[in-house]
Order: structure tokens, then C-alpha cells, then sequence
């Protein structure tokens, strides 16, 4: 899969954003740049899942730009095994393509 599709929630507007997103190539929305390395479906269970490995950073923080605020596997059907913890924002994973 080469696209990864996220949500984004702004918490103090409360407007939410489809992000389409292209595995390897960084996405800036707002204060946050977004990278998606990889996106996958599991088609073999039961429970579909949609996992995708994202990176985050916050970019108002510039003591280090190499620190993530998320660096790691995101699922679509249980987002907080590995929670997007940011007072503004919040991310979750929508779709593989």
C-alpha cells in the first residue's frame, strides 16, 4: 500500500481532517509534521485491522527537531494500544490504499 489515511482532531476548534497521507514523504498540518513509513491490512483474521507505522513531530518545539512525539505502530481498531498523546491535536488511522 502506498497511501495511508488519517483523521486529525483539532481538540480546541473541534474540527476533525481527512489526511491523505504518502507512505515516506512527510505531511506539515499546522504545528505537526506527519511521516507514514508503512500501511498494511490484516485480511487473514477474524478482525480486520489496519495498522500503519507513523511518525510525528511537534514542530513549536525546537530544542531538538529529531524528537517525536509519536514514533510508532498505529491501529485502527484499538487506538489506544499505542496512544498520539498532544494537548491539540489527535490522530487516528482511517485506511490503507
Amino acid at each position: 500500500f502506498t497511501q495511508t489515511d488519517i483523521k486529525i482532531l483539532d481538540k480546541i476548534s473541534s474540527k476533525n481532517e481527512l489526511v491523505i497521507l504518502k507512505n515516506g514523504e512527510e505531511y506539515i498540518h499546522k504545528d505537526l509534521a506527519i511521516k507514514s513509513m508503512k500501511c498494511t491490512n490484516s485480511e487473514f483474521d477474524d478482525n480486520f485491522e489496519i495498522k500503519a507505522y507513523i511518525q510525528v513531530r511537534d514542530l513549536t518545539k525546537n530544542d531538538n527537531d529529531k524528537v517525536f512525539v509519536f514514533n510508532g505502530w498505529m491501529f485502527s481498531s484499538s487506538p489506544s494500544i499505542a496512544p498520539f498523546d498532544h494537548p491539540v491535536y489527535d490522530i487516528w488511522l482511517v485506511a490503507c490504499h
